[in-house]
């Protein structure tokens, strides 16, 4: 059907998972921090701003938390279901790395979950703040330990093979493999960066609703600086991890580029934009610039960038899908720069929290960091191809041995229960970002905090039962506007 097997049915699968998976951790990696800077906050000003808000995103994390868990649990089983000779070849080195990754990461994100959650009023401020600032750093022990395993497979040593099998021969080489100090950090800033665009979308989604008190407005300021400042930072870590993957992985950058030949001595150009042909082994409707290429990817105006060509066509990654994939991750870049630039413009004239243009640009970037971690993330997989473990073994190679029909039912059993059920989960997270923070000024609930009594952050009770105070909320939001 439609040109497809059974192995592509297996791809197609894994990318459908992960896609999904790769969201929610994104999104508690950011907000963990976030809610660690917040709480650290509030302890230091003693401004109730941010415990409000502390408690208003503790609910959002908890139900992004969820659903990371259920969705990486499913990705992982796949490893044996559809990958079998994958783990039977390279197991010895991915196993102990995702183990790791439980004993080390999700152990402390789980033990000190539950206090940082209901533990408000139980226990000390500083235990609390204890244990929201250990759930944060269990999120990046956890992207540590993913990205080892991830960019061994990109840029594979410390190992020998024998009898078919990959056998470990110093992990300190596995894990600080030449691919993963760039990835590490490019994907620990991506998901800060999506967070703070989450996050500043939500709070010019509610001031351009007419709702503006402190709370928003801090929102909306953190956020704008973690874009003004993060976002340039990720565009150098970005180049840097370029110039690692065009020593280690050449064929890749030429597919990025859709870049097939080179013409002598010439420098090599920038493909701004084009349609990469595999089958006609060149790039239709080019847009160039010469010399950029070789600018941007070797630092100079007369080195060479290698070219498709020089690479058998068994061995080239599919250079349509990675070049756009690129560009898409690239121009959602330049956007994030040119909001967090424009953020500053418009603090410098006191007009960040009423400029209508700029709020309705803040509310449509929200989905704008995850968009581009899933572009990034394809052009890396896509990229990597046709190699599962990058010069070892043929994803070919890797796959089980099933038919066509077992992935085509399975293949449609995932998309329902997963539109179905994460579907659902994600409408309940904007639904909470819809009401807002809840302020303690103006109502009567007491002040407080951990150890003296007020109403409790219930993040899987959070929101009212439908239609409770809606009505209320509209009418007052109608009256302000």
């Amino acid at each position: 059907m439609f040109g497809l097997e059974a192995l592509d049915l297996a791809r197609i699968q894994f990318a459908f998972t992960i896609s999904f998976h790769i969201l929610f951790p994104a999104i508690t990696i950011g907000l963990a921090s976030y809610l660690a800077v917040l709480e650290g906050l509030w302890l230091k000003t003693r401004n109730d701003t941010y415990r409000d808000l502390y408690h208003f995103w503790s609910k959002i994390f908890a139900v992004n938390f969820g659903m990371g868990v259920v969705s990486g649990l499913v990705m992982a089983y796949q490893f044996g279901t559809n990958w079998s000779r994958f783990s039977d070849f390279a197991g010895a080195v991915t196993g102990p790395l995702l183990t790791y990754e439980v004993l080390t990461a999700f152990f402390l994100e789980a033990g000190f979950l539950g206090v940082m959650l209901f533990g408000w009023n139980k226990v000390g401020r500083g235990l609390h703040f204890f244990s929201t600032v250990m759930v944060a750093i269990g999120t990046l022990i956890s992207t540590f330990w993913i990205l080892a395993s991830n960019s061994w497979m990109q840029t594979p040593q410390g190992f020998e093979i024998v009898n078919g099998q990959v056998i470990p021969t110093d992990w300190l080489a596995i894990v600080f493999n030449p691919s993963f100090p760039y990835r590490l950090l490019h994907m620990a800033t991506a998901a800060f960066i999506a967070t703070a665009f989450f996050v500043g979308s939500s709070a010019a989604w509610h001031l351009l609703r007419g709702r503006d008190n402190p709370a928003i407005r801090t929102m909306l300021s953190m956020a704008m600086w973690m874009a003004l400042i993060v976002a340039p930072i990720q565009a150098v870590i970005g180049d840097f991890h370029g110039l690692n993957t065009l020593k280690h992985q050449p064929a890749k950058i030429a597919a990025i580029e859709g870049h097939w030949e080179n013409h002598g001595d010439e420098a090599t150009p920038l493909i701004l934009f084009g349609w990469p042909d595999m089958k006609e082994e060149r790039t239709k409707f080019a847009v160039e610039i010469p010399y950029l290429g070789s600018l941007i990817l070797t630092h100079s105006l007369d080195k060479q960038v290698p070219a498709l060509k020089e690479f058998p066509p068994e061995d080239r990654p599919n250079s349509t899908v990675v070049f756009w994939s690129f560009r898409v991750m690239v121009g959602l870049g330049f956007l994030m720069i040119f909001t967090g630039l424009w953020s500053l413009w418009l603090r410098k004239r006191d007009s960040l929290y009423t400029s209508r243009p700029f709020l309705h640009l803040a509310l449509w970037m929200g989905p704008s960091g995850l968009i581009a971690i899933l572009a990034g993330w394809f052009t890396t997989e896509i990229g990597r191809q046709p190699w599962v473990v990058y010069g070892l073994m043929r994803t070919a190679d890797a796959s089980s041995n099933h038919s066509f029909l077992q992935m085509s039912i399975t293949l449609v059993m995932f998309v329902v229960v997963y539109f179905a059920l994460f579907g659902a989960g994600l409408g309940y997270m904007m639904r909470l970002v819809r009401k807002g923070p809840k302020l303690s000024e103006g109502t009567d609930t007491p002040d407080g905090g951990p150890g003296k009594k007020r109403t409790p952050a219930r993040p899987l009770s959070a929101a009212d039962d439908p239609g409770e105070g809606e009505h209320e909320d509209d009418t007052r939001l109608t009256k302000e506007i």
